[in-house]
């Protein structure tokens, strides 16, 4: 799924005023055989991508296409909306487009997401106009003052005898309505403002989205601050709940709670923990979770030693949103947690002797398995490297809350996956671990593995809420893995033929499509 190298290899001659006889011979090749390589006719890669890489003084990655493959997908994505039907694209063209002209595609896709903003915020004043019971009522009011506005105007124009008292009152009547007009007009308008502000929420997250994978989830300042501050934690003895309470009650005199959370009105706090700034007390329900704790701990503690740092990163230019810096805030305190929980290098070493057995990980340094899943697809130090990993998350509605793409695997943004994938399928074996072997249109295959986990709850009244947790690698380093044991990663009939979501998926006859396929309009 990445653009053509050779095309990116010309540019970069041609912007450098470098003719292919002078790179040619920098490069110890014949400039016959560079025009076949930038005419993308021959592949190239190893020592030779490397001497070039070199020579053009660009880094590799940009040259080899990591750094492009979300570009691709939204690119792809974008053809894919229904709005397209009838303009199809070619295969490969969207990895020609985006090789050539990267700057024009990065502007569609930002046109792209303005439009889908459009339609969510006009989809939200649709839905107030049609069904708010608040809305109507609203309206109702308007309508009313400005009937009882009109009333006592038309009496004022017509009857010319009242006396001085009589249109001292009607007056007084006008004066009284408009007034309430004007309060009942605010409450319209909040209303609307405050729908809209949550329908914006796509642009700031799909900003933060942007700037993890530029930055491919992995931050050298916050893996260094995490060991620092773990070592802090470890003078009052192993890394802990019970070591972490000890490092926030003598560093910061914050308490530690465990006991039912009631609000002032004595109903009953539905969320697992709540940090009281007013009382320094970081409050826990009985029915968390040990692992929930630990991380929490660790959340608050990075918070409250780090805050200037956290506070800078989140200032980044990338980011032009409020709400944006906000959830960057936010992610930034989280990560530097989970390096905490799981340092680097003892994490990377436990991984691969375990062949990444996400159970054994979470027993070993009492987490959950979403948190080993998410430090798992950190891993991506230079010399470093664990396994890459593709990550997802969906709600039992099948919508996906939270992703992380994997080179040459195109991973729905938002919206649903393909009904067929693993993550999907976990739903229905709580709590085992599904995996499967998939294969793409492109004959690409991937390892999925998915299990669903839940919300602990308090007492029998609460809803259990789930969610299902999913990694994709591919299939070349699925052995590395302990969910390829008693598969046959040769056997290709076995494989499921899957797309990355119905909108997306050229497989128009296949009986799971849960919308229509996209074909070309022949009349155009």
């Amino acid at each position: 799924m990445r653009a053509p190298i050779g095309y990116k290899i010309r540019n970069q001659r041609n912007l450098l005023n470098i003719s292919q006889t002078q790179l040619a011979k920098k490069i110890g090749i014949s400039p016959s055989y560079l025009n076949l390589i930038e005419a993308s006719k021959r592949d190239v890669g190893g020592i030779l991508l490397q001497k070039i890489a070199k020579a053009l003084n660009i880094e590799l990655d940009k040259l080899t296409g990591e750094g492009e493959q979300r570009l691709i997908s939204d690119i792809k994505e974008i053809f894919a909306d229904p709005l397209q039907k009838g303009i199809e694209l070619k295969d490969g063209e969207e990895r020609e487009f985006v090789a050539q002209f990267p700057k024009i595609a990065a502007a569609l896709v930002r046109i792209y997401r303005a439009y889908i903003d459009a339609n969510r915020n006009i989809e939200a004043y649709a839905n107030r106009l049609k069904a708010d019971p608040l809305f109507s009522q609203l309206l109702h009011q308007v309508l009313s003052q400005i009937t009882a506005i009109k009333s006592s105007a038309e009496i004022l124009e017509k009857i010319t005898d009242l006396s001085e008292k009589e249109q001292e009152k009607f007056l007084n009547s006008i004066a009284h309505n408009s007034s309430n007009l004007g309060e009942v007009a605010k409450n319209l308008i909040g209303h609307f403002d405050q729908t809209t502000k949550i329908r914006r929420s796509v642009t700031p997250t799909r900003e933060l989205d942007d700037l993890i994978i530029e930055e491919e989830n992995y931050f050298p300042s916050l893996e260094d601050l995490a060991s620092s501050l773990r070592s802090e934690i470890e003078n009052y003895g192993n890394f802990s709940e019970n070591s972490l309470a000890s490092a926030l009650k003598n560093k910061y005199y914050v308490d530690i709670s465990i006991s039912s959370m009631t609000e002032k009105n004595g109903a009953e706090i539905s969320a697992q923990f709540r940090f009281d700034e007013k009382y320094n007390i970081l409050k826990f329900q009985p029915s968390t979770r040990s692992a929930t704790r630990q991380f929490q701990m660790a959340s608050l503690y990075a918070k409250l030693s780090a805050s200037e740092i956290i506070e800078s990163l989140a200032n980044d230019k990338r980011l032009t949103s409020h709400e944006a810096k906000n959830l960057a805030l936010s992610f930034f305190t989280s990560y530097i947690a989970g390096a905490m929980v799981f340092p680097y290098e003892d994490f990377l070493q436990d991984a691969r002797s375990s062949k990444y057995d996400i159970d054994f990980l979470a027993q070993k340094y009492n987490a959950s398995f979403e948190q080993v899943a998410h430090r798992l697809v950190t891993l991506r130090k230079p010399g470093a490297k664990g396994i890459e990993f593709g990550f997802l998350r969906s709600d039992p509605a099948g919508r996906l809350t939270k992703h992380f793409p994997l080179s040459g695997l195109l991973l729905p943004n938002s919206g649903h996956a393909c009904p067929l994938w693993a993550i999907y399928k976990a739903f229905r074996s709580t709590p085992l671990i599904e995996r499967q072997i998939v294969r793409f249109a492109d004959n690409s295959r991937f390892l999925f593995i998915a299990k669903s986990v839940a919300k602990r709850i308090a007492n029998y009244k609460e809803q259990q809420i789930l969610s299902s947790i999913m990694l994709a690698c591919d299939i070349s380093s699925a052995k590395q893995t302990i969910y390829s044991s008693g598969l046959n990663l040769d056997d290709y009939d076995s494989d499921i033929l899957v797309g990355p979501s119905c909108l997306l998926c050229v497989r128009s006859s296949c009986a799971y499509r849960q919308e229509e396929a996209l074909l070309p309009n022949e009349e155009l």
